[in-house]
């Protein structure tokens, strides 16, 4: 007998404004969406408000939260996500309001990257960035234990319970970012003992097929799943393509967005980023907006290190590229929805020259023109390193 998985109905809220139009409101809501669901929540509809600006107070207006109310209340809601991070104070008068869990686009990664750690490493850079997030928030979280606290062992008569978590909250913060210190000095050390064989990083938008590349690389058996940020621990392996050894990993996804606090707190992690040598970068061919992803994920590797790499740019996932042939007699500009795919490879392919390719890592097609582009610039990395290893490759290709 099949059992059930019980999911909370929780309904999602987005703006449109003049920095964000209606069809971007909706594209955030549908990844929103995914991340609800992801967490295990089910998204049963979606609000919209088109302001200048969100309220200070209540995110969107007044009567947008009453229509909210509403709905919630004749449908047995449970959970309202709205997709920017909200304030303490926004926070605090929506739950008044609404009489609802409440939690914002931040809120919500930090709790589905709870659910994914799996290491010592993760589960510790995931709690660090979750009180650093709460931390300002101390105020709604207590409002029913606000009463006067005295005693031994506290700061003195007078002190409130918010007070005596925010210093405990501080001190664990502290702790943490001290154990995260000797994870950091352990990882490195692992790092500068791996030898000198080259560092190759798989980056990419998350859920772009990053884990399925990698088992194919290194036949290996990384976790995989149709789910944002499946894999949040970085996965080191040696891969030997043709008699060349060097080190791949499989590094988080990027998304849109991304709490600064998990950026900090990931460090470790995305050391491996820094100290690649090479940067795969995979791409989601089939969707709708991999354009905006690519951006993202490119913002995001020079916030973390300005420095440029050499790269390969996969699209991957072409099996599941479709497009609509545009009418001859249609004037309207073109849409990415129009393009095809012979289209796009002509306009990146000769954008990139040979630093571009395109492949279905499902279907294993082009992946063996991946691996042969990615032996060709591993090789060429490892004879600027070290040229008297020349003649090593001489021989393997005799």
């Amino acid at each position: 007998m099949k059992t059930e998985i019980y999911q909370e109905k929780a309904v999602l809220v987005g703006l449109i404004t003049q920095h964000q139009n209606e069809e971007r409101a909706r594209e955030y809501l549908d990844e929103l969406a995914f991340l609800a669901d992801t967490a295990g929540a089910s998204p049963e509809k979606l609000f919209f408000q088109r302001v200048d600006y969100p309220n200070p107070r209540t995110f969107v207006g007044p009567g947008k939260l009453q229509e909210i109310k509403a709905y919630i209340d004749e449908n047995d809601i449970g959970l309202v996500i709205f997709d920017d991070e909200l304030s303490p104070k926004q926070l605090r008068i929506i739950e008044g309001e609404l009489k609802v869990l409440i939690l914002d686009r931040t809120n919500l990664i930090l709790d589905i990257f709870a659910k994914r750690a799996q290491t010592a490493n993760a589960k510790t850079q995931v709690e660090l960035a979750q009180l650093q997030y709460m931390l300002p928030r101390l105020t709604r979280l207590w409002t029913h234990l606000e009463r006067q606290q005295g005693g031994i062992g506290m700061r003195g008569p007078g002190e409130t319970q918010i007070e005596t978590d925010r210093r405990i909250i501080l001190t664990k913060i502290s702790l943490l970012k001290e154990n995260l210190k000797a994870i950091d000095q352990q990882m490195s050390t692992q790092r500068k003992n791996r030898g000198k064989m080259i560092r190759v990083a798989l980056v990419g938008y998350t859920n772009v097929g990053k884990s399925t590349i990698m088992n194919l690389l290194s036949k290996s058996d990384v976790f995989a799943e149709n789910k944002l940020f499946a894999t949040l621990d970085t996965t080191v392996r040696k891969v030997i393509i043709d008699n060349l050894p060097f080190l791949l990993s499989d590094t988080v996804g990027f998304i849109r967005k991304l709490p600064h606090h998990l950026v900090q707190s990931f460090k470790s992690t995305l050391d491996e980023v820094r100290e690649a040598d090479l940067l795969i970068h995979i791409v989601d061919v089939s969707h709708p907006n991999f354009q905006e992803q690519l951006e993202v994920v490119n913002q995001t590797l020079k916030d973390i290190d300005p420095k440029e790499k050499p790269s390969i740019l996969v699209f991957n996932k072409i099996d599941a590229f479709s497009y609509l042939p545009k009418d001859e007699d249609d004037l309207s500009p073109i849409k990415r929805e129009n393009i095809s795919l012979e289209e796009l490879k002509k306009t990146w392919m000769s954008k990139m020259q040979d630093n571009c390719i395109f492949i279905s890592a499902r279907e294993k097609q082009n992946v063996d023109e991946l691996k042969e582009l990615m032996y060709n610039k591993i090789k060429a990395l490892h004879i600027e390193r070290y040229p008297y290893n020349d003649f090593l490759f001489q021989k393997y290709e005799e």
